[in-house]
């Protein structure tokens, strides 16, 4: 299945590794860290024209992407809910 990050991006739920509210998050001085390092590696995608509101982490053939979103994580977390929630009989 696939799950909307905003702005026509969509990645496969089985890529997802985990996924963070930004605002939260980045009071860590390790998370800050981890972006940072991310975003030199270019491994970084922002997926959003307005304030980014979580970041999205997947493990896709051995590489790690970072996506941007300006979706909370609680909206990710309901489409992907919801698409589970469908498939299952």
């Amino acid at each position: 299945m696939y799950l909307h990050l905003g702005n026509d991006v969509v990645v496969q739920t089985q890529h997802i590794v985990a996924m963070f509210d930004l605002d939260a998050c980045t009071v860590s001085k390790k998370t800050r860290d981890f972006l940072a390092n991310a975003q030199k590696q270019g491994q970084v995608v922002n997926v959003s024209y307005e304030l980014p509101k979580s970041f999205v982490v997947c493990r896709k053939n051995g590489e790690t992407i970072v996506y941007i979103s300006q979706l909370s994580t609680k909206t990710l977390n309901k489409r992907k809910t919801s698409i589970l929630s469908e498939i299952k009989p």
